[in-house]
């Protein structure tokens, strides 16, 4: 696959992080990173048109918290 180059505005917060993964050895670029970024945002985001398709619009709230639980997508103090 091949890639583009594209230009973008980051808060410093999120550029210092992502910094951060690299010098730790957690992304091997910042690219990568960022790409990585992208994906799982775009996993999340087809996930829930997913679940939107079968509940016939967005997941009851309730559903959403329990499958977050369930996962263990929430730390257990806000998963209460």
């Amino acid at each position: 696959m091949g890639s583009e180059r594209v230009t973008v505005n980051l808060p410093a917060d999120l550029m210092a992080e992502a910094r951060s993964a690299v010098r730790r050895g957690a992304a091997t670029s910042i690219s990568s990173y960022i790409a990585e970024a992208v994906r799982s945002r775009q996993r999340r985001d087809r996930s829930l048109a997913a679940l939107a398709d079968l509940y016939g619009g967005p997941p009851p709230p309730a559903e959403l918290a329990k499958a977050r639980r369930t996962l263990r997508l929430v730390p257990p103090a806000a998963a209460v």
